[in-house]
């Protein structure tokens, strides 16, 4: 591995500001399910929940980073990641029902199945980031990176939702990084890559950057019409 190259500790910084980005909702859910535990049993709870779900993501995520060379599989992730984006900038926060466990074991296994069913996102992001690192660095940067996030995640998502709640333009941010990657997977699938390679100059920059300007826009009209809706309502 070459630590000195730039597009790895680019690929590793992606990897964990997305990661790290995405995850505000997993900790609720890994509050939720430990609150009943007793106050010894709650940190282990979250640490050894938190924990799994990363590794099962790793798992998700790598199969995902190798299926990105199938044909049209980059358009729909990217479709799907411009999507996600979108609705990271609407005001759309469905209340996590999950329930609360005495057991810490029953509390882990609440965590894995709801991280499991909210990762979608997590991973689509994580293996765009993954794809900009030189090949044979993405498994062990996906690893490394998404262990690095564990202690950020037990530590810092919390906090996380409080700063985005008071500076909303960190929300903003982090959905223009999910449009930019999505317009680097829409530029780089294997049906269209030749194109683009021979049309647009730097066609993944500037393609990304369109991305996050599309999510951005669209997102801010979505809310906007929403807003007029339920006060016209």
């Amino acid at each position: 591995m070459d630590l000195t190259s730039g597009p790895m500790w680019a690929a590793l910084f992606a990897i964990i500001v997305a990661n790290i980005l995405l995850s505000g909702d997993n900790a609720v859910v890994i509050a939720m399910a430990a609150r009943k535990l007793e106050p010894n049993k709650q940190k282990k709870a979250i640490f050894w929940g938190s924990a799994a779900a990363i590794v099962m993501r790793v798992i998700l995520t790598v199969v995902a980073v190798q299926l990105l060379s199938v044909p049209f599989l980059k358009i729909v992730g990217g479709l799907l990641l411009l999507w996600i984006g979108v609705q990271l900038l609407l005001d759309n926060e469905d209340d996590a029902d999950v329930a609360s466990h005495g057991s810490m074991m029953a509390a882990v296994r609440t965590i894995l199945i709801a991280d499991l069913v909210m990762s979608v996102d997590n991973v689509i992001a994580v293996a765009a980031a993954a794809d900009k690192a030189p090949e044979n660095m993405r498994v062990i940067l996906l690893i490394v990176g998404l262990g690095l996030s564990i202690p950020l995640i037990i530590a810092g998502s919390a906090l996380l939702m409080k700063v985005m709640e008071r500076y909303p333009f960190i929300i903003t941010a982090g959905a223009a990084l999910l449009g930019y990657l999505a317009g680097g997977m829409l530029a780089t699938d294997p049906v269209d890559k030749v194109w683009f390679a021979d049309h647009v100059p730097n066609a993944e920059v500037l393609v990304g950057i369109t991305g996050a300007v599309v999510v951005v826009a669209l997102g801010q009209l979505l809310s906007k019409r929403k807003t007029e809706d339920k006060a016209s309502s």
